[in-house]
């Protein structure tokens, strides 16, 4: 029997004590890769969004997309686990920050003239911001877990976003001042905001990794990562995804710390410069849309003149409803008797493979405002507390294991710091960005993933160690 050193330096049979570690070592391997399985359904959903869309084929419109079929396979999957393993639900405040906005949708939908669109809309709120949080907060075990399903969106937005920066150099994107340049990614431009959503999240969360400490290899692969999506993110030509992802990373980045703010901030203003100067052709196209977002009251475009209106005819739809609100999914109908003339009542879309289309405008493109028309005060104070309340349990945790880190250096407080500052972020992402946008289109069940990572941070109140 032949001998070889192995790398402890102790000798190793190649026979069948060699083969049996070989054996040991496949079936840990397995056994390790089992441990995951629960996140399948998790990675499913969200590996699901890189598929291609075809025209029309979005939640607005009734349909339902293979992310969404996942997204319902997560929530029974979570169901089967709980009643299998006979673990207990959510502790009592988890159920009420998550439960609560429930109790808005349903009366909401009570109170709708039209019952069937009423149910529908129930359905669609509850999966986006109840069932699919509670899900992921329910599945996820400690922050590799996290770590797992974070990984997959970062990944989802690394191929979005090479999609889009080839279409934005090949001019196959989207048509954009009468060139197809815009990247979309697989979204197509009907749903326009589709990878510019996705690579913000990926950027997010990279950002969160690369700012935390720990090791070397993570952060700077981290670092990476956030490097190449920058691209994507700039010529997406979406401001509101710009300002979303400018505010949150600049929170991110004084929650690291003042010191290494002041670095990542030079750091920062000088990538900025390059980019915006080192894109060739498009430079001057993405200075003008920098330069457009001081211009939203002086001289608006038609897109912000919509925006303006249709905002206007939401505040129209409360006052009428203060309490209830118009119903859900009524938007549309009401839209057109609380607008005013000012209104162009379709988009102009075309390019990455689509011929020109109209779509309609069928939403506020603000969820505050969308939540407040069609929900009231009732269901849109129960939506927003229940926001209010992760994001501010999401910091307090953070705080606590960044305070943990500072007095004893502790592993654990020191590897719980990079989920955290990655929750945190995306929630301020997502809060702001819903100032411009809402839900709707093909990326949604991933703002439903991404609110469950979050709600996991925030809800979760253990430190421990990871496994």
């Amino acid at each position: 029997m032949t001998l070889t050193l192995a790398p402890s330096g102790r000798t190793r049979g190649a026979g069948p004590a060699g083969r049996h570690d070989g054996a040991v070592r496949h079936h840990l391997t397995l056994r390790h890769l089992a441990s995951y399985a629960h996140l399948l359904p998790a990675v499913a959903t969200i590996a699901l969004l890189a598929a291609p869309v075809a025209p029309g084929n979005v939640s607005t419109s009734g349909k339902v997309t293979p992310a969404d079929a996942a997204s319902a396979v997560l929530v029974l999957a979570c169901a089967v686990r709980l009643l299998r393993d006979r673990r207990r639900l959510l502790s009592p405040a988890a159920a009420i920050v998550l439960g609560a906005p429930v109790v808005g949708f349903a009366v909401a939908a009570i109170a709708s003239p039209d019952p069937g669109a009423g149910v529908t809309g129930f359905v669609r709120y509850a999966q986006v911001f109840v069932l699919v949080p509670a899900a992921l907060v329910l599945l996820l075990r400690d922050r590799r877990d996290f770590a797992v399903v974070a990984g997959a969106v970062v990944a989802l937005a690394l191929v979005q976003g090479g999609i889009g920066v080839w279409q934005y150099a090949t001019a196959t994107g989207a048509s954009y001042q009468g060139e197809d340049i815009r990247a979309v990614g697989t979204f197509g431009p009907s749903d326009i905001m589709g990878m510019a959503t996705v690579v913000a999240y990926g950027l997010v969360i990279s950002v969160g990794y690369a700012l935390a400490p720990g090791r070397r290899a993570v952060r700077t692969g981290a670092a990476a990562c956030a490097a190449l999506l920058l691209v994507p993110l700039t010529v997406s030509f979406s401001r509101g995804t710009w300002i979303a992802t400018a505010l949150a990373l600049a929170a991110m980045t004084l929650l690291a710390g003042w010191r290494q703010a002041v670095r990542v901030f030079a750091v920062l203003a000088a990538c900025a410069v390059l980019l915006v100067g080192g894109v060739g052709v498009g430079s001057q196209l993405i200075t003008q849309r920098l330069a457009s977002i001081t211009q939203v009251t002086d001289a608006p475009d038609q897109s912000v003149t919509d925006r303006y209106t249709l905002w206007s005819a939401a505040l129209s739809m409360w006052r009428e409803h203060p309490a209830t609100g118009v119903g859900l999914k009524r938007f549309p109908d009401e839209r057109d008797s609380h607008a005013s003339l000012a209104l162009d009542s379709g988009s102009d879309t075309a390019g990455a493979g689509q011929t020109f289309t109209r779509e309609p405008l069928l939403s506020p493109h603000n969820m505050y405002l969308l939540a407040l028309s069609e929900q009231g005060l009732i269901g849109c104070g129960l939506l927003t507390g229940s926001w209010a309340a992760l994001l501010t349990g999401g910091a307090a945790r953070l705080h606590r294991a960044r305070r943990a880190f500072r007095a004893r250096g502790a592993f654990h407080a020191r590897t719980a710091i990079a989920p955290g500052l990655a929750a945190v972020g995306l929630l301020l992402w997502q809060a702001v960005d819903f100032l411009y946008a809402d839900i709707g289109g093909p990326s949604t069940p991933l703002t439903a993933v991404l609110l469950g990572l979050t709600a996991w941070w925030s809800l979760n109140s253990t430190d421990e160690p990871a496994r």
